[in-house]
C-alpha cells in the first residue's frame, strides 16, 4: 500500500505507519461508504485491462536503466514535523467528529434527560482541547437560528470537551421534580443521633446493674475527660445527667432535621404551585 502511494503521490511523503493510521481513522468513522471505497479503489488500483497493458509495455520497461529500480526501492526519509504535523490533523479531525456527534445527541435529547456535567480542572491540556474546539463552533453558532439551539450547541460542545478529556458523566439525567438525594450534613447528624442512642442504652443497662465487660467500657469511653469515675458514690446520678444531655443533643439535632424537611417541602411546593396548581392540589 505504501508503494503504491508513493508512485500514486510521488510529492508527498508519508511513512507505513501514518498511512496505515490514516486508513484506520478512515475506516473507522465511517467517512465513505462501501460504494464511495470502491469507486476510489478502482481509481487509484489500475484495471484488468490497463493491467494488460502493462504486461505488454513490460519489456520496453525492463530496457530502462537499472537506476530507476534502485530509485524506487531507495527507503524514503521521513521528516519528524511531518508525522507531527499528520497527528495532529488527525487528532483534531477526533475533535471534530466528537463535537457533531455531541451536538447531533444534544440536539435529540430532552431538557430533563440531558447528563450533568461535572467540574473539569483547569489544567493545560484541558484549556488546549477548549481552544481548539472554539473555532469549529464557529459554523454551528452560524446556523443557530433561536437561543434555544444555541443552548444545544453549547451543551454539545460542553458535552464533547468532557468525553475528549475522560471526564465522568452521570448517566442518570437531570431532576426535574423534588430531589431526592440526602445532604451530607443530614447524614452525619442521623449518624449522631444513631450512636447517641446506643450510648443512651448502654448507660442504662449499666444503671440496671449490668457490668459485663462491654457495658462497662463503653460506659467509661462516655466519660473520658471528666473526673467522673465509676466507683464514686454519686455515679448513678452522673448517669441519668449523662443521659439527658444526650436526650437534648438529640431533641436538637432532630429540631434542626424536621426545620430543614419543612422548608424544603414548602420550596417544592411553592414551586409546584408555580407551574402547576392542579397537581399540587392533587397531591
Amino acid at each position: 500500500m505504501h508503494r503504491l502511494f508513493a508512485e500514486l503521490e510521488p510529492s508527498l511523503t508519508v511513512s507505513e505507519q501514518n498511512l496505515a493510521d490514516r486508513v484506520r481513522y478512515i475506516l473507522r468513522s465511517n467517512i465513505f461508504d462501501v460504494a464511495e471505497l470502491e469507486r476510489l479503489r478502482r481509481e487509484a488500483v489500475p484495471s484488468s485491462d490497463e493491467n494488460a497493458t502493462a504486461e505488454d509495455a513490460a519489456p520496453q520497461i525492463a530496457e530502462q536503466p537499472t537506476n530507476v529500480n534502485a530509485a524506487v526501492n531507495t527507503p524514503v526519509v521521513v521528516d519528524s514535523n511531518d508525522d507531527r504535523t499528520v497527528a495532529q490533523e488527525l487528532e483534531l479531525e477526533h475533535m471534530r467528529s466528537a463535537l457533531e456527534e455531541a451536538i447531533v445527541e444534544t440536539h435529540s435529547t430532552p431538557l430533563e434527560n440531558r447528563p450533568r456535567l461535572p467540574r473539569i480542572a483547569l489544567s493545560k491540556r484541558n484549556r488546549a482541547v477548549v481552544r481548539a474546539l472554539n473555532p469549529m463552533l464557529v459554523t454551528f453558532l452560524e446556523a443557530s437560528r433561536d437561543l434555544c439551539e444555541t443552548d444545544s450547541i453549547l451543551f454539545g460542545a460542553a458535552l464533547a470537551v468532557c468525553r475528549i478529556i475522560g471526564a465522568k458523566l452521570s448517566t442518570a439525567g437531570r431532576a426535574t421534580g423534588q430531589s431526592s438525594a440526602i445532604p451530607a450534613w443530614r447524614i452525619r447528624i442521623e449518624e449522631r443521633i444513631a450512636k447517641a442512642r446506643a450510648l443512651i442504652g448502654r448507660l442504662i443497662c449499666f444503671r440496671s446493674d449490668n457490668n459485663r465487660p462491654r457495658i462497662v467500657r463503653t460506659v467509661r469511653m462516655a466519660f473520658a475527660g471528666t473526673n467522673v469515675s465509676l466507683s464514686q458514690p454519686d455515679i448513678m446520678q452522673k448517669l441519668m445527667e449523662r443521659i439527658d444531655d444526650l436526650k437534648q443533643r438529640i431533641g436538637a439535632w432532630g429540631k434542626r432535621i424536621r426545620r430543614y424537611t419543612e422548608r424544603s417541602t414548602r420550596f417544592h411546593q411553592n414551586r409546584l404551585f408555580q407551574s402547576d396548581q392542579k397537581r399540587l392540589y392533587k397531591s
